[in-house]
């Protein structure tokens, strides 16, 4: 029986390591870090396909977040109420969301997070 050779591209984990750093001080800076920065990131330097590098984003999020919220929660700077209306709307929307990825070719998904990316910076810089 001949095995299988898998085609999932193994990044380097001091790449990775680089990545999840960038991403953890953006997100303790500025709110951002899981798609902003680690899914360019693995796409661009680590070679993943853009489903890949929106999946682990996802995982790698939980961790992150909870370290940033429990911080930020010691210093009376998270706004209770408005953080759980986001988790139920956030639940509900990430299974759509997921469910869609899959449909979605890898090309359809990147030049559809490039264009929510530069709406986003526009936005920004107009208002």
């Amino acid at each position: 029986m001949a095995s299988m050779v898998s085609s999932v591209v193994r990044p380097n984990a001091l790449l990775l390591a680089g990545i999840g750093l960038s991403a953890g001080v953006l997100s303790g800076l500025f709110g951002v870090g899981g798609g902003i920065v680690m899914v360019p990131a693995m796409v661009l330097l680590a070679g993943m396909t853009q489903q890949r590098a929106s999946a682990s984003s996802l995982a790698a999020i939980v961790p992150i977040a909870a370290v940033g919220a429990l911080i930020f929660g010691g210093a009376d700077s998270v706004d209770l109420p408005a953080a759980a209306i986001l988790i139920v709307g956030s639940l509900i929307g990430v299974q759509i969301g997921a469910r869609l990825m899959a449909r979605v070719g890898d090309e359809r998904l990147r030049i559809g997070f490039a264009m929510l990316m530069i709406a986003i910076a526009v936005t920004m810089l107009v208002t």
